[in-house]
């Protein structure tokens, strides 16, 4: 879907110092190159421009299921029918590489989870303080 769809998107961007800050970490300081102030916002257009197709491709998912709020697993699937497969997995994955980079086995997960439960338990059986 295009923007033209929504009333257009004269009104919407994305904060240039954020998108000048990207570019600069991933065209490193010493690497010489340097972003036009032209290429940056034209970067700036496109990365809304896709923001909206997915958005919009999401939103369609939704109501097609009934759903109320778009979730994670709509924008999964916008991205796949988008042809943008490559992008599920990563966002997939930085999902669980939290749990994974904690270091501590399922035991130890699962006993921190079952000591804040009776935390909240305790707190909530005490009442107000």
């Amino acid at each position: 879907m295009s923007d033209r769809e929504f009333g257009g998107n004269d009104d919407l961007t994305l904060p240039k110092a954020t998108i000048q800050k990207i570019i600069t970490e991933i065209l490193g300081d010493k690497s010489g190159l340097t972003f036009g102030k032209d290429a940056r916002d034209l970067l700036i257009d496109c990365s809304v421009e896709f923001i909206t197709l997915i958005s919009s491709e999401a939103n369609e998912i939704a109501e097609k299921e009934s759903k109320k709020t778009i979730a994670a697993e709509h924008i999964d699937k916008a991205l796949r029918e988008l042809g943008f497969p490559e992008y599920v997995s990563e966002t997939r994955e930085k999902k669980t590489n939290k749990l994974q980079d904690s270091g501590l086995t399922d035991e130890q997960l699962l006993q921190q989870q079952q000591e804040l439960f009776r935390s909240a338990t305790e707190k909530y059986n005490s009442g107000p303080a």
